[in-house]
């Protein structure tokens, strides 16, 4: 999240702020769809999810193809991985704080028991 981690950027959390928009995530996560069938499913009008699409898009969240008169959206891998890493830093700094803890606890009781 901060600029020490090139893998994790403010603007996908952002991105993702939205209820629609991580509907729309979680309805990509089973597979690409057209701007119709996700405007469909979420009972949304077209310019309201083509909308929140291009803010996925340029966020680098979704990409999009073009298949005849379709435009086709799925979801990229990139940036579910950079969140997970980011998630997981937070994992490993509990674990060695619990560690630290655990030492210093042991260390107290071997004092009092001294």
């Amino acid at each position: 999240m901060s600029g020490n981690d090139p893998g994790m950027d403010m603007t996908i959390l952002s991105a993702l702020a939205e209820p629609k928009r991580i509907e729309i995530v979680e309805l990509l996560r089973d597979g690409p769809l057209t701007v119709g069938e996700i405007a469909e499913r979420l009972g949304l009008r077209q310019p309201q999810a083509s909308k929140h699409l291009k803010v996925l898009s340029e966020n680098g969240i979704v990409e999009v193809k073009a298949e005849a008169n379709r435009r086709i959206y799925k979801l990229r891998a990139e940036p579910f991985q950079a969140l997970e890493s980011w998630v997981k830093s937070f994992h490993r700094i509990t674990e060695e704080r619990f560690d630290h803890l655990e030492a210093y606890l042991r260390k107290l009781q071997n004092k009092d028991q001294s």
